[in-house]
């Protein structure tokens, strides 16, 4: 039980200072623990309603402008999530490891290219759009066990030009839809394990508030260097557990 205590504060660090609801690194800790991926799933989800809320609660302090195009995302994230139950249920474990390091791939690729400090001329963009982005995300990122950070953080910032911190607040501030759905979801399907979803989802609490004190101080250029280096180790250790 101390080992979990452990990933919660390291998970809720890296959630806090990311932006990214911790199933990133906490799913890959999980696996090499001896969980198997649907357990490591579920509690990643679970992990990620403890933290998502508590890390958007600290973000909102000092950045509420954020909120409307947060909220617009969320909800299509809230509706995709609702759909992870089904698709767990449905595939292999093989296949949801296959599909997490396609989207770390995908992930580290765009982060290449993004410009930290965004666009000043960025335009508001279109409700719909928002939403047909956090639906299709929630749905893929619940059932592999992440918050959608991973795949929201390197859009928003890639394509839809926000500055990469405020993508990184808008990717946790996601998270709280998607988690809940997602948890919803696992737990309607008989996956979820509570206890240790508990233990991690509380000891994160300490773990993001460091985080996001962390990344409030940290420049910005300096900022997207260590994005990349954790995406970046985050695939190589995907890359042993597959193919190695």
């Amino acid at each position: 039980m101390i080992d979990l205590v452990g990933f919660g504060v390291l998970t809720g660090f890296v959630s806090g200072f990311f932006g990214v609801g911790g199933g990133m690194i906490l799913v890959p800790m999980l696996l090499y623990a001896g969980f198997v991926m649907k357990e490591a799933v579920a509690i990643s989800v679970m992990q990620m309603v403890f933290s998502s809320i508590y890390g958007s609660y600290l973000n909102s302090k000092t950045n509420r402008t954020l909120l409307k195009d947060g909220v617009i995302i969320g909800i299509g994230g809230f509706v995709g999530g609702l759909l992870s139950g089904v698709i767990v249920t449905n595939v292999s474990n093989q296949f949801l490891e296959y599909l997490f390091f396609l989207i770390l791939c995908f992930s580290v690729y765009r982060l290449l290219n993004v410009k930290p400090a965004g666009r000043e001329d960025r335009k508001s963009q279109n409700k719909l759009i928002l939403f047909i982005i956090g639906f299709f995300i929630g749905m893929i990122a619940m059932s592999i066990g992440v918050g959608g950070s991973v795949m929201l953080t390197p859009i928003l910032s890639s394509y839809l030009h926000y500055p990469l911190k405020d993508a990184a607040s808008l990717g946790l501030f996601f998270v709280v839809f998607s988690s809940i759905a997602g948890f919803s979801s696992l737990s309607i399907a008989g996956e979820m394990l509570y206890l240790e979803g508990a233990v991690i989802g509380i000891s994160s609490l300490l773990g993001v508030y460091l985080g996001i004190k962390t990344k409030n101080i940290t420049k910005i250029t300096s900022y997207k260097k260590i994005v990349l280096v954790l995406y970046i180790g985050i695939l190589l250790s995907m890359i042993n557990r597959i193919f190695l």
